[in-house]
């Protein structure tokens, strides 16, 4: 996919899965449960154990081309740390880099190969120098450090920056971070959680489903 088809797919979506496991197959399935449920955007982070094969097999799997909705995805890397892993995660099917951290290296890797990227920031300057180097979209994180507040205080100088609060969000207060102007939500622990603990991984098809249904409504001004 072009870039801009990406930026356009995460934010029109607005939920990001973020996905952390013991195995790439741990990954996969929840990616297929958070797909079942409506969110269309996955991000693997690159701490699971063989990502790289969760993210090749997920990138073969889902097509945004697909003809069945029901199989299309964007599949993206989360939690990269230099530009080496963003190359490989991006040769391995990524479409998207996700950092937790402002790397400028990592940023320059990602504009040279038409990648969207977006590192994680926590103040004014470091979001004024992701914009700087190009960043399209920064990840406000950890955002359960912030209320949804924090948005309006950083678009007063800065209006210009989409932001995508990471940690945190919540079903009880997406709506909050939708309101204030977030341009999408990372959405964690909270998905896989329960399904985790009673190895029932339906349950993250429930939630993703939750989440998708509370994002449209917000949206739309329900």
């Amino acid at each position: 996919m072009k870039k801009i088809q990406v930026l356009q797919a995460i934010t029109g979506y607005g939920v990001v899965a973020v996905l952390r496991g013991d195995s790439p197959e741990q990954v996969v399935e929840m990616a297929g449960q958070a797909i079942a449920g409506g969110i269309k955007v996955i991000e693997v982070t690159l701490t699971v154990p063989f990502a790289l094969q969760a993210i090749e097999e997920l990138a073969r799997r889902y097509s945004w081309n697909a003809k069945d909705e029901g199989n299309r995805a964007i599949i993206g890397a989360g939690t990269v740390l230099d530009p080496e892993t963003a190359r490989a995660a991006t040769l391995s099917g990524a479409e998207f880099v996700v950092g937790p951290s402002l790397n400028p290296d990592t940023v320059r890797l990602c504009n040279r190969y038409g990648v969207p990227v977006m590192p994680g920031a926590m103040t004014v300057k470091e979001i004024q120098e992701a914009l700087e180097l190009g960043v399209d979209i920064v990840k406000l994180f950890p955002g359960n450090l912030y209320s949804p507040s924090v948005i309006k205080a950083i678009q007063g100088p800065l209006p210009q920056a989409n932001l995508m609060p990471t940690g945190g969000v919540s079903l009880n207060n997406l709506k909050e971070w939708v309101n204030a102007g977030a341009a999408a939500v990372g959405i964690g622990s909270d998905l896989t959680t329960e399904a985790v603990s009673t190895g029932d991984y339906t349950l993250v098809a429930k939630k993703a489903s939750e989440y998708a249904r509370a994002f449209r409504e917000a949206k739309n001004g329900a």
